[in-house]
């Protein structure tokens, strides 16, 4: 059942992070409008089973009023909502108040705030740091989220960046967008064929969804099951179906190993994780599956 929507508000980001399997940038393109708001919001209520409504990206501050704007839409629907932003804001906690001042009336249920090495390499203070400290200040629900390697993903070896880990909280680093790229060489790769399984993804009773301005409705970010403004939300939920989906059906049946073979895709000898092995498979063949492997950002493509 379906309970969480996020939004990606926009592709758009002030960082060009090493580790984003969005392929964000300064100039990613694809920001939602208020009445794009305005409609996913419909089709949610027509849905019936969300509760949570995220507003992510990219960075969505960089677009302050439509998600406000956003926020103000969900709330007065009745989700509950949750930010995720990098603090970019806050060249100085008066700065950051004077952004976070409209939340505590909103009844803001979540802001998660990246704070890591990939994100600022000065690690004593940063702007995700005193977003936080003024978010705390000001009683909103804040979390640092944060990327820790060696927490859940693949150890780092000898990477540009050297802290790796510490007091950050967050899973580890999971090598699809442009972390396939720019950090696979630098973790401790496995055979390939051990990939059995998707680790991360509950592909057959997903509870959450991501849509972004194009309309692409992904389970995972990168493999769509339908476009909202071509498809309403409420029917193409109804009818997914996980076993006949092209990429998820072999994901379930046999994992990331499952669906190189399926597409026909030789992988390396050996990969980073099961997710580096999925992007690679699926990357390869993307213009087979037009409409599914979407969008051209999340492949770094853009």
């Amino acid at each position: 059942m379906i309970t969480q929507i996020h939004i990606l508000t926009t592709y758009m980001c002030t960082m060009s992070c090493e580790h984003c399997f969005v392929c964000s940038s300064p100039y990613a393109q694809g920001t939602f409008t208020p009445s794009q708001i305005s409609a996913l919001l419909d089709q949610t209520d027509d849905l019936g089973t969300v509760k949570r409504i995220y507003f992510e990206g990219g960075e969505p501050f960089l677009f302050y009023p439509v998600m406000l704007n956003g926020i103000r839409q969900a709330r007065s629907r009745g989700y509950s909502v949750g930010i995720v932003t990098n603090g970019y804001f806050a060249t100085s906690e008066e700065n950051a108040r004077c952004f976070l001042e409209p939340f505590p009336g909103l009844g803001l249920a979540d802001l998660s705030i990246s704070d890591d090495v990939f994100h600022y390499e000065n690690r004593e203070e940063n702007a995700a740091r005193r977003a936080f400290r003024a978010a705390q200040e000001m009683g909103l629900p804040a979390a640092i989220l944060g990327l820790d390697p060696g927490a859940s993903g693949p150890e780092m070896r000898g990477s540009p960046r050297e802290e790796k880990k510490g007091v950050i909280t967050g899973g580890g680093i999971m090598f699809r967008g442009r972390a396939a790229a720019k950090l696979s060489p630098y973790a401790d790769a496995s055979d390939w064929q051990t990939f059995k399984t998707c680790p991360y993804e509950d592909l057959q009773e997903p509870s959450r969804l991501h849509v972004d301005a194009f309309g692409n409705l992904q389970v995972c970010q990168g493999i769509g099951i339908g476009n909202i403004w071509e498809h309403p939300l409420k029917e193409l939920v109804r009818d997914y179906t996980p076993s006949r989906h092209p990429i998820c059906g072999p994901l379930l049946s046999g994992g990331p190993a499952q669906l190189a073979r399926d597409l026909g895709y030789p992988p390396p000898p050996t990969v980073a994780d099961a997710c580096h092995l999925c992007y690679l498979a699926r990357k390869s063949c993307r213009e087979k599956f037009p409409g599914i492997l979407q969008p051209a950002q999340v492949y770094c493509d853009e």
